[in-house]
């Protein structure tokens, strides 16, 4: 059932998947919730919900101060909102729509010129988890837009975070965490198709993986970080040149039991050329020296 109608009014531009998640967040808290999607039949769940249908962008803007926008691409936010510019001023424009961070701030940039307040930002879960307390979002913009309109954006997430004024650092970080993602997942995926090579299920692997990340991988993360941000690589733990040896290894032990060692081909190339540059004794924190400086 939708709350009765008092939080701001709304306009989310773009009902795929993410943007109808959103669209119905807005409607569940009580936001009078306009929609317009370039096929107007995916407004048709949110309407029986209590959404309006704008027929246009134009009708779309005049409806709220606050426009939401999660549309494919920078390209499409443009496309949409450019013939609306003289409409702009004095709106709000949180744009969830993913990209780089380049395009966030050529989109502040443009927002400015139109006379409109600017945020980007980066919804970093899945559409059934949009609107709960836990959710994280980035936001990146005006601090003073972040500030009054919050209560409005934690209806998205309860856990909204304003990382700075630049407009591209949210896109940043969804890079930074979405890259650790998929080489965990992907790791992960080796990993089961190892045991699996022996006809072991991947569920068998899954409370070891648990308990190494507990264990082994979070508290590593958080020390490579300290190295990092203090230039320091010493260690008496685990070197370079040790676990060189052992991607060597886990590359001939792949191909061995007959599956791709590819995703593990990139690491032993790092570590091999920490190694060859001087320093296999440093630290594996110390392997950010070769991502920072390609050849």
């Amino acid at each position: 059932m939708v709350a009765g109608n008092n939080g701001a009014p709304v306009t989310v531009f773009g009902l795929g998947m993410m943007g109808a998640a959103l669209a119905g967040a807005f409607l569940k808290a009580g936001h009078p919730t306009t929609v317009w999607n370039r096929s107007a039949q995916k407004a048709d769940a949110l309407v029986e919900q209590g959404a309006t249908r704008a027929a246009d962008a134009a009708e779309a803007v005049a409806a709220s101060d606050i426009l939401v926008v999660c549309l494919v691409d920078y390209d499409a936010v443009h496309t949409v909102l450019d013939p609306v510019g003289d409409a702009l001023a004095g709106k709000v424009i949180v744009n969830l729509t993913s990209g780089l961070p380049e395009d966030a701030r050529a989109a502040a940039k443009w927002a400015e010129g139109v006379g409109a307040r600017y945020l980007d930002g980066y919804i970093m879960t899945v559409p059934p988890a949009v609107g709960l307390p836990q959710t994280l979002l980035f936001y990146g913009g005006s601090k003073d837009t972040f500030d009054a309109h919050q209560d409005t954006l934690k209806v998205l997430g309860g856990n909204s975070v304003f990382l700075g004024p630049d407009a591209g650092i949210a896109a940043l970080y969804d890079l930074a965490l979405l890259g650790i993602l998929w080489s965990t997942l992907t790791s992960a995926l080796h990993g089961f198709a190892l045991v699996g090579s022996e006809k072991v299920p991947a569920a068998a692997l899954v409370p070891f993986a648990e308990a190494w990340i507990t264990h082994v991988a979070l508290p590593s993360i958080k020390g490579a970080a300290q190295q990092v941000d203090a230039g320091e690589f010493g260690t008496n733990i685990s070197t370079v040149g040790l676990n060189a040896v052992g991607l060597a290894k886990m590359v001939q032990a792949s191909e061995a039991q007959g599956i791709r060692p590819d995703l593990m081909v990139p690491i032993r190339d790092f570590m091999e050329k920490r190694v060859a540059d001087g320093h296999g004794s440093d630290a594996l924190a110390s392997l950010i020296e070769v991502i920072r400086n390609p050849e």
